[in-house]
């Protein structure tokens, strides 16, 4: 492997190069950035963590320089040349950073990498929960934004997106599959685009307004924290129900005949339930019947619903015949 590739860095990269690199490429590639690729997450995230573990270590990388990969990593090599007027250009290459590393290597030498969840540690801070996923959790998912190593990095405004909903979607609950499409940035620095598909559970009751946020889920820009991805909850409407708060409003027209006798509604309900409404007593016009507990679920009380809401209308006939007329002054004359 090449080591300096890896980082994209060059050869005379400073530790603080070095730092800079990893920092930049372990927030791209960090296992939890990339539930959806995150074999490949995996593996480059370690080849990250390598690569630094050796330059960043003054014997392992004068090593590297001198004799590459598989010498370093077997522990055989040479041992090294006499310094002399005669070095070869390339031998006066292999111990460009000789200055700050003036320790030739030993004679026997042990690779031993560093884990690379200690490495994220080192340089992303202490464990604030006790294990390396969490330290990982606690960073990533730092709720004001702060970057790494302490909050140098800026980041993005949140991106909101409406997500339309029937309201038999917010009655029942339904699980949405949204497809994005974002830039991201691979191993060697360099930008793509990538497709995700995020799934969205919305909870039974759910209102117009609710927010789902997915962390991080917008464009890679280099030196700043990826936007938050926002879907909005937009309510559809509907063809005879009105959501108003917990309540369902549902307008029914009868006849006049109808609000003076008697009527049974045959109501649908938003999950297919046929719901029977007898009305016994005169209706008047603008009556309102209440039917407690088949309004929209809450989602904060599970079991709990509002009540739903049947605004009557009374359709008065357009005419009446002398004989009709004379007839209903017989039958309700004597009613007050």
């Amino acid at each position: 492997m090449d080591y300096y590739n890896i980082l994209k860095v060059n050869r005379n990269a400073s530790d603080e190069d070095l730092k800079k690199a990893y920092k930049r490429l372990a927030r791209i590639w960090h296992p939890d950035k990339n539930p959806v690729n995150k074999s490949e997450a995996e593996a480059k995230f370690k080849r990250i963590s390598e690569a630094y573990d050796v330059l960043s270590d003054p014997q392992k990388r004068q090593i590297y320089d001198l004799y590459g990969e598989e010498a370093l990593k077997s522990g055989q090599f040479p041992p090294p040349p006499q310094s002399s007027s005669s070095s070869s250009s390339s031998s006066a290459r292999a111990f460009h950073h000789s200055h700050q590393r003036p320790n030739q290597p030993p004679a026997s030498f042990r690779f031993n990498p560093r884990d690379a969840d200690d490495i994220y540690a080192e340089l992303f801070g202490p464990d604030v929960g006790g294990g390396a996923s969490s330290r990982r959790d606690g960073f990533f998912r730092t709720s004001n934004g702060a970057g790494f190593g302490g909050g140098a990095a800026r980041k993005a405004a949140a991106v909101e997106n409406a997500l339309p909903c029937s309201l038999e979607d917010l009655y029942k609950g339904v699980k949405k599959k949204m497809k994005i499409s974002r830039n991201v940035y691979d191993a060697f620095g360099k930008s793509r685009n990538v497709e995700e598909i995020l799934t969205i559970e919305i909870k039974p009751g759910w209102k117009k307004g609710t927010k789902v946020t997915f962390p991080e889920k917008g464009n890679q820009e280099p030196g700043v924290i990826p936007a938050d991805l926002i879907f909005v909850i937009d309510e559809k409407p509907h063809a005879l129900y009105r959501r108003d708060g917990n309540d369902l409003v549902i307008n029914q027209e009868i006849t006049l005949l109808e609000a003076l006798t008697g009527k049974t509604l045959d109501l649908t309900t938003l999950d297919g339930r046929s719901l029977m409404i007898p009305l016994t007593d005169i209706v008047k016009p603008g009556a309102e019947v209440v039917v407690p507990n088949e309004g929209m679920p809450i989602s904060k009380e599970p079991g709990r619903k509002g009540n739903l809401r049947i605004k009557l209308d009374v359709k008065y006939p357009s005419r009446l015949t002398a004989e009709q007329k004379s007839d209903l002054r017989r039958v309700l004359g004597g009613i007050s």
